[in-house]
């Protein structure tokens, strides 16, 4: 039985982006201090966080120092050098375990996890050479997808190649660096599973949900899916069995490809808090974000029950680009609640925020989220 780390204590939290700062209102709501280490000021985590300090990750004395005044640390991104956790590992517990973040940061070590425990993903080629390229890309595995295998998100370091042609200006833009050929996936939607591992091995997840992307970047997430009982079930399964085979204490994301047969694929993990998660702060009875401290901290986990049918919409920086958006009218849906992040500077694409409507359907919250994000001015 793990040792439980009660309301007062200080937890410390790598990153300090919008998910620490969903993490660090649920934490002070619960009593907790919140400490965060990132290499940036006055950022949407530390403008709510007890303690924020700035230095970078590549700093490990500092790294040290932190972890040293705080009882667990956790992530609030995946992006944080290996280095950096093990140093924070030398003066209080890690959760997730380094070693959880060492393999879902890459997407290369990703899909050799995926593949060797015999989860289902995209048919993939291990690329570290252009040759290696060239002839991948004549085996007739065209339309293919050319990611990174390190550091990529929300469709970053990513290429897609049509024709053998195309190889070597793909190799070429993504840096010449080691890659990830995937085959590309005839899918019919985009789903994914949060869920949460306590310490003993408790497990709890939030169902499947609907994900749209729009230019590789979430769009909208809708709660409950509108997929079968029998593939929901699935899908659950198969992120039970992933958090087991990771032994992972925290939260982590599964997201699918639905295939038009009926299949489901692996796509990406995030051992943390998932954009496709933030419904729950507003919708269910515990958020991934309360739950994520619940895990860490070594208290039983919470109820998962989502209260109403939810759906939530991406603020990005492009809403912004005509001024200041109508945030009186998008308060004027009485069911929809607005979420800002405190970020200092509009940038196209950049998350600035998101709306989470609630409604007697998913389809009518859907609906509800995209009008009311619609309302605030230009389109995103």
């Amino acid at each position: 039985m793990s040792r439980i780390i009660a309301p007062g204590a200080a937890i410390g939290v790598l990153g300090s982006g919008q998910l620490g700062r969903m993490f660090a209102i649920a934490a002070r709501r619960m009593g907790y201090r919140v400490h965060t280490f990132s290499p940036d000021h006055d950022t949407p985590t530390g403008q709510v966080a007890d303690v924020e300090i700035h230095a970078s990750y590549d700093d490990l004395d500092e790294v040290r120092a932190f972890a040293s005044k705080v009882r667990v640390v956790t992530f609030e991104f995946e992006n944080v050098p290996a280095a950096t956790a093990e140093a924070a590992a030398s003066q209080c517990e890690v959760r997730p375990r380094g070693e959880v973040l060492h393999i879902t940061q890459n997407r290369l070590r990703e899909k050799r996890f995926l593949r060797k425990n015999g989860f289902p993903c995209t048919v993939f080629d291990e690329i570290s050479t252009l040759e290696e390229l060239v002839s991948a890309t004549g085996d007739g595995k065209l339309p293919a997808i050319l990611k990174t295998a390190g550091f990529g998100y929300d469709g970053k370091g990513q290429r897609l190649i049509r024709t053998p042609g195309e190889a070597e200006a793909a190799w070429r833009e993504l840096g010449g660096q080691p890659c990830v050929l995937e085959q590309l996936v005839d899918f019919e939607r985009e789903v994914s599973v949060v869920a949460a591992r306590g310490a003993g091995g408790a497990f709890a997840h939030y169902g499947v949900v609907d994900n749209a992307h729009r230019n590789h970047i979430l769009d909208v997430t809708v709660a409950p899916a509108s997929v079968s009982e029998k593939l929901a079930r699935e899908a659950v399964e198969i992120a039970r069995a992933i958090l087991e085979a990771l032994d992972v204490v925290g939260v982590l994301c599964v997201e699918f490809f639905v295939t038009r047969d009926g299949r489901l694929l692996v796509n990406e993990l995030a051992p943390r808090p998932h954009n496709s998660g933030h419904f729950t702060f507003d919708a269910c009875v515990t958020s991934q974000f309360e739950q994520q401290l619940r895990a860490v901290c070594g208290l039983a986990l919470g109820s998962t029950e989502l209260l109403r049918p939810a759906a939530m919409a991406n603020l990005l920086g492009d809403l912004w680009s005509n001024g200041e958006p109508d945030w009186a009218a998008a308060c004027a849906f009485p069911d929809v609640k607005l979420h800002l992040y405190g970020k200092l500077e509009a940038r196209n694409g950049r998350k600035m925020g998101h709306l989470t409507a609630l409604a007697a359907t998913a389809q009518e919250a859907e609906t509800m989220a995209r009008a009311a994000r619609e309302s605030l001015g230009p389109k995103p």
